[in-house]
């Protein structure tokens, strides 16, 4: 075996162990997702570079990634217009709505640039941004990939308490997305042998004419919750909010807490959990196929915002690379 194919299974090998080792000690860091990112990255090439020394497998290997580079150039970013326009159409006007139809514009930007004369440095500009979004891409893929482990591993029962999550209301009634939270904390309070105590999260938005805490409540009451087993917290505005001022609700006695939120929105919910120090699980609820691309795109976001030392060392890493050897070539 040479040394490249010897090196890359045991690169693969070396990611997966340390993956293993970080979900065990704790599995609500978001290197996590980076380090299984990797192994399965790693293992992919291997496994090409094996395959394509069989003659008969290498004509597959090539129509499979004939297959990848259209999805990827070209149903993608159809895609993630389409599903831009459908966000604009069905939940309004705002910026939060736009991503998955900036990104789709984004990428198809990007791809007729390949084919326009820019010169050399129009060129390597180019690349430089091909590069980064190859990167960015790599995150979301790992994230996107670990979140569905996330959910998969939590604890299913023997909770104490159970926060949820508000997403906003509409004047004073409790939209779908919110509904869904609240029936998922419902069917896991009603799991308890002892039922836990529900505490509800969220102050009030523009165009709300009650909070969120308290549409919540009243949700709760109508499904045949007990009041004394309902807390209101109706000052958060943020998802570090909902955790920092339920968790102060909370009685003393109360080990096992879940935070319940959508099912998008789980892992960058234990993520804060764990940089706040809260020993809490968090859980989902289903969420309408049409509205995953922008949530999950907005999540995304928020958690390179958590990390912007490292995304921007990244970024600067990448484009001086290739600003140093385009000088050189």
């Amino acid at each position: 075996m040479s040394v490249a194919g010897s090196v890359l299974p045991a690169a693969a090998a070396v990611a997966l162990v340390v993956f293993a080792v970080r979900l065990a000690t704790e599995p609500r860091r978001l290197g996590n997702a980076v380090w299984l990112g990797l192994a399965l990255l790693l293992s992919a090439l291997w496994l090409l570079r094996t395959a394509l020394h069989l003659d008969w497998l290498t004509p597959v290997l090539f129509g499979l990634l004939g297959v990848v580079v259209v999805v990827v150039a070209l149903v993608l970013p159809i895609a993630l217009l389409v599903n831009g326009v459908r966000m604009w159409r069905r939940e309004g006007h705002r910026a939060g709505n736009l991503l998955s139809l900036g990104l789709g514009v984004g990428m198809i930007v990007l791809e007729v640039l390949f084919f326009v004369p820019l010169g050399r440095w129009g060129s390597a500009l180019v690349t430089i941004a091909a590069v980064l979004a190859c990167y960015f891409g790599f995150l979301f893929a790992s994230l996107l990939v670990y979140s569905v482990v996330y959910s998969r591993i939590g604890r299913r029962g023997g909770f104490d308490a159970i926060i949820v999550l508000g997403c906003g209301v509409d004047g004073d009634r409790v939209p779908p997305l919110l509904a869904g939270r609240l029936d998922r904390a419902i069917r896991l309070h009603q799991r308890e042998t002892t039922p836990p105590l529900l505490v509800v999260s969220g102050g009030r938005g523009p165009g709300e004419t009650v909070t969120e805490a308290e549409a919540m409540h009243h949700y709760l009451r109508e499904h045949g919750v007990p009041d004394d087993l309902i807390r209101r917290e109706d000052r958060a505005r943020t998802t570090e909010e909902n955790l920092r001022f339920s968790a102060a609700l909370l009685p003393g006695d109360a080990r096992l807490v879940v935070a319940v939120t959508s099912n998008y929105h789980v892992f960058r919910t234990a993520v804060e959990c764990r940089r706040l120090g809260l020993p809490f699980h968090a859980t989902g609820s289903p969420t309408a196929s049409y509205f995953l691309p922008s949530a999950l795109l907005r999540e995304f976001a928020a958690l390179i915002l958590h990390y912007r030392r490292t995304t921007i060392a990244a970024c600067v890493l990448i484009v001086g690379v290739g600003v140093v050897l385009t000088i050189l070539t």
